[in-house]
């Protein structure tokens, strides 16, 4: 290879964030670490890889397709981490259990699956969380739904809503149809891809009753607001849906005290893309996005996984989908300008990194010129660079 020619080039699913996309990033972060820790929230980090065996607990092996997986020294297969709520699991089952529950813990992070790369959609990507463990009921997951409200409008955005779900329902019409581990399966996959015609494939080719078939292909337009959750529950009669429809509307009056309600519709289609949620679930969305901002739900069999069992619930959100979202609605990330060039004629140098000091000391934005040079030359680079004003020092 000719190395004239040579073009570096970064891995699929991969790419840089420039500075003033860099800049709009670490805003949204910092807004967002600031709010999680006003309502009780700390922040904890942990291995960009874990071993195999780990990351799998509690999470069936559907996710191993997406992981990036390689080996260490001593041949142990490690993985970098698809998603957060796993790791954090598992400090909480190691590091943590003396400490008195409720746990809340918050993460600003990358995490990394195989994915068909699109805007908004990174084999690499960013996400900012809470995980909310060892608290049962309503009352924890309201405040999970309310605090991905609030970090949604934290972040400058107003037009989203929240599908509020419950895998309990679907899990109770599936124990009470007979289906098989396989039908169910394939009838959990065309729900969570949203594929009304593959559904009806799948029911059509089982065993069900016709009345079943129908109650099936109804779930996933079962959404809207309080009526909604009440024709549901004269769809079905099994204990198990229909405690998980009083849990959500216990949920929603809830979310009512918080003055998020209007954010937060029912979809009872929701069920999430992993094995480990075991009662509510949502997913936020915003126009202009064809895929979820943010979501989340009730995860309580993964810590016993662990050998500590405990409830949990929480959340995670997209940074780069937010970024974009933000954009393709006009609204922008104020990125602070660039304050002030200093630059200096020949033998000035000592007098310009003082008055850079003092200015740095004043909290602007400061840069300090290499090397001498006229006015004429200085202006011109202080206004090729943006800055706001130019010091002269001569």
């Amino acid at each position: 290879m000719n190395r004239n020619n040579f073009v570096p080039q970064i891995p699929y699913g991969t790419r840089d964030l420039l500075p003033r996309e860099a800049k709009q990033k670490r805003i949204v972060e910092g807004a967002l670490a600031e709010l999680f820790s006003r309502w009780g929230y700390d922040e904890v980090v942990t291995p960009t890889f874990e071993y195999m065996e780990t990351i799998t607990l509690g999470t069936g092996n559907a996710i191993q397709e997406h992981m990036f997986k390689f080996f260490d020294k001593n041949n142990r297969t490690l993985a970098l981490r698809p998603d957060m709520t796993t790791p954090i699991a598992r400090v909480a089952a190691t590091r943590f259990k003396e400490r008195p529950l409720p746990l809340r813990l918050f993460y600003l992070t990358n995490v990394f699956r195989h994915e068909q790369a699109q805007a908004g959609r990174q084999c690499e990507f960013y996400q900012a969380g809470i995980e909310l463990l060892g608290a049962p009921g309503p009352a924890a997951d309201a405040e999970i739904i309310a605090l991905a409200v609030e970090a949604m409008l934290e972040a400058g955005l107003t037009n989203f809503q929240i599908g509020l779900g419950q895998v309990a329902f679907i899990n109770g019409l599936m124990a009470e149809s007979g289906l098989t581990q396989r039908d169910q399966q394939k009838v959990k996959y065309a729900m969570v891809t949203r594929d009304l015609v593959g559904l009806g494939e799948v029911l059509a080719q089982s065993d069900l009753s016709q009345a079943a078939r129908e109650i099936f292909q109804q779930v996933p337009l079962l959404h809207g607001r309080e009526d909604m959750l009440r024709a549901a529950y004269r769809l079905v009669t099994n204990e198990q849906s229909r405690a998980a429809l009083d849990n959500l509307a216990d949920i929603h009056k809830l979310l009512a005290g918080y003055g998020v309600e209007r954010y937060v519709n029912f979809d009872l289609g929701i069920i999430r893309d992993f094995d480990y949620y075991t009662g509510m679930v949502f997913e936020a969305y915003t126009p202009g996005l064809g895929f979820p901002l943010c979501g989340g739900g009730r995860y309580d069999t993964m810590l016993a996984s662990l050998g500590v069992p405990n409830p949990a619930t929480g959340f995670a959100l997209g940074i780069e989908r937010m970024l974009l979202a933000l954009e393709r609605q006009g609204i922008d990330v104020s990125v602070r300008g660039k304050d002030v060039y200093i630059a200096w004629a020949e033998g000035k140098l000592a007098e310009a990194i003082e008055a850079a000091k003092g200015y740095r000391k004043a909290g602007r934005r400061t840069e300090l010129a290499l090397a001498g040079c006229s006015k004429t030359v200085a202006e011109k680079a202080a206004n090729e660079q943006g800055y706001e004003e130019l010091i002269y020092i001569e």
